[in-house]
């Protein structure tokens, strides 16, 4: 087995002895197997866009089957690890480490895993039955390397998720969903440019710095106002205001703002 996967494995058994001492090995599945859980995204995706591999998992061997322990390993080689006692139920420890690797040899897990685990259907395996014993050819790696640009709008949608945003407290407070949207130059890093209105503020309203909040464009997709998600990448000087329940277009000052609460 790969050497990483070694690492790994030992890694969270020794986490196990660590801080879940009373569970036994025959209270895990499969003796305390660590799972590859690639299935939801798969490799290529996590590595370009979350910039780690696929959790790596052990499972509590009984009708729930959850989680005993999770490792996450980044591509910087800074590991996440998190264990949970009462069968899964409570999270018990939250572990931060740093894999002492070589920066091409984590690379080439990530190909190993996406050709021999993605590539071959397997999802959720025990990573010993995964074959990476084999060797890492030119052609694996440029073709690795050439999917990097598929997943270059789905990251740059991430990043901007985290990114805050003013919004008016007509929507966080008084329920209204987004009427009016407008991408301004951001001030620095962590802001979008995004101004999120519900059309019905006045201007005394808007210049009323307490009126506004200061919130991440993820936060506001997902609690407030679904139906921006797919406009936020859209470049500053948009302007856009809502013609129905779930739709935008382009404010040319010649329609109304469609209003509805959430």
């Amino acid at each position: 087995m790969n050497s990483i996967l070694n690492k790994i494995k030992e890694l969270i058994h020794s986490n196990l002895e660590s801080y879940l001492p009373h569970v036994n090995i025959n209270d895990l599945e499969k003796d305390g197997a660590v799972y590859y859980m690639n299935g939801r995204d798969g490799t290529e995706f996590d590595w370009y866009v979350n910039d780690k591999l696929p959790p790596f998992m052990v499972f509590y061997n009984d009708e729930k089957n959850m989680g005993a322990v999770k490792l996450l390993l980044y591509s910087d080689k800074s590991i996440e690890i998190y264990l949970y006692d009462e069968n899964g139920e409570k999270l018990i420890k939250e572990v931060n480490t740093y894999l002492d690797v070589n920066e091409t040899d984590l690379f080439e897990l990530a190909i190993l895993l996406r050709h021999e685990a993605d590539d071959k259907r397997i999802w959720g395996a025990a990573i010993e039955s995964i074959n990476t014993d084999i060797a890492v050819t030119d052609e694996m790696i440029q073709e690795f390397k050439e999917n990097k640009g598929n997943y270059a709008a789905i990251k740059s949608k991430k990043i901007l998720l985290s990114l805050k945003a003013i919004v008016s407290k007509k929507i966080t407070d008084e329920g209204w969903k987004v009427g009016y949207m407008e991408r301004n130059t951001p001030h620095d890093g962590d802001d979008s440019g995004w101004v999120f209105f519900a059309g019905n503020e006045s201007r005394e309203y808007t210049l009323d710095y307490r009126n506004m909040a200061l919130i991440s464009i993820g936060a506001v997709c997902q609690q407030l106002d679904t139906n921006i998600f797919k406009y936020i990448d859209m470049p500053v000087g948009t302007k856009l205001i809502r013609i129905s329940p779930d739709a935008f277009e382009p404010d040319q000052n010649d329609r109304e703002i469609f209003m509805v609460k959430r």
